[in-house]
């Protein structure tokens, strides 16, 4: 049998809204297909750091049907049949299924790493190392995540409580712990035995089936139908339409990763964001930058700020931590530590009919 390394496959969830980056991100061009960094989108730059570990005939992407499209277009390489489109959103844990699937499909011996599609990493290589350790840790049979050694007191992320070591570089997880207040984050970063939660899976393919199959049996049920069926033929297509709307809405962390007893940790420093919000974006600028900019922007005596254009010339002055995103149509501008609220605008407009900006 190949080593583990050899036998990755790589799918990457790309289904998301990203409605907390309007009015860049919009239906048809979520967060994972806008480009911050460099020329390459989100989701391209999540490809190109695992294409030393997993070729192109053996990565997947599910995501939205709408997006199927616009996704094989940024993705050439990719074969018939890897990018699968689900017909409506049901978060991440059917995701899953359909990955593992998929993945087995490919190579019944498959180890199979879930991927976010928006996530950003200044250090790839470092990168692929977890992988390569968490690969031989599920080869065994284990469920390993990916920990982030926390920088400041988020209380955006999940965080792992962290258990005794199980070999080199690997911690059993003790649990699962949901979004903390400031006050239980600070107390986090200073006891050292949490983890930022960066939502990497790696575990077996025929692992992921059976976990699932366990803790949430409705998604099992619902796709057992798939089993063997090739992702681009035209029977996989219609049963998985039929199929999937019957599958519960239910995330990977709360249907498998905390019903689990024995889940691994592998603590990844290659500097992490999930580029979740235009804060985050303000304190990944240029070294030597006061700002994050982008498009045609002019700032003066400003520090700390996003500012994005991808329509009408931006001009501030003497600004400090403010966010302002302008597109052909729309513009945005708040503190960008209220960078969450942006979900308000985009509730605000769904309520108000403004199709034509979502």
């Amino acid at each position: 049998m190949s080593s583990a390394a050899e036998r990755l496959v790589c799918a990457v969830m790309a289904g998301g809204s990203g409605t907390r980056f309007w009015p860049l991100s919009r239906q048809a061009t979520p967060k994972q297909l806008l480009t911050f960094f460099g020329d390459r989108t989100l989701l391209q730059a999540t490809f190109d750091r695992v294409a030393p570990l997993c070729p192109a005939e053996r990565r997947l992407v599910v995501t939205a049907a709408h997006l199927v499209a616009p996704v094989q277009q940024l993705l050439p390489e990719l074969p018939a049949g890897a990018v699968i489109g689900e017909p409506m959103q049901r978060n991440t844990a059917p995701c899953m299924a359909v990955a593992a699937l998929a993945a087995l499909r490919l190579d019944p011996d498959a180890i199979l790493v879930l991927l976010p599609a928006d996530h950003w990493i200044a250090d790839p290589a470092a990168f692929r190392a977890a992988l390569v350790l968490a690969a031989q840790r599920a080869d065994g049979g284990a469920i390993v995540t990916l920990g982030v050694t926390p920088s400041h007191p988020e209380t955006g992320y999940g965080y792992i409580q962290l258990g005794p070591e199980v070999a080199s570089g690997v911690r059993q997880v003790q649990r699962f712990v949901e979004k903390p207040s400031v006050e239980v984050a600070l107390q986090y970063l200073a006891g050292g035995q949490h983890l930022w939660n960066a939502g990497v899976f790696v575990l077996r393919a025929d692992r992921a089936w059976q976990a699932l199959q366990q803790h949430v049996p409705a998604i099992g049920q619902a796709l057992q139908p798939l089993w063997g069926l090739d992702p681009g033929s035209e029977p996989w297509q219609q049963q998985f339409v039929e199929r999937f709307a019957a599958c519960p809405s239910i995330s990977i962390d709360y249907g498998v990763m905390e019903k689990e007893q024995a889940i691994e940790v592998v603590r990844l420093d290659a500097g992490w964001s999930d580029v979740g919000t235009w804060l985050s974006l303000a304190g990944m600028r240029a070294e030597g930058q006061e700002n994050f900019s982008r498009g045609d922007v002019i700032a003066i005596d400003s520090s700390d700020c996003v500012l994005i254009s991808t329509g009408p010339l931006v001009a501030v002055v003497g600004l400090q931590g403010i966010a302002v995103v302008a597109t052909a149509d729309a513009m945005l501008v708040l503190p960008a530590e209220r960078s969450q609220d942006v979900r308000e605008v985009v509730a605000e407009l769904q309520k108000r009919g403004r199709k034509d900006l979502l």
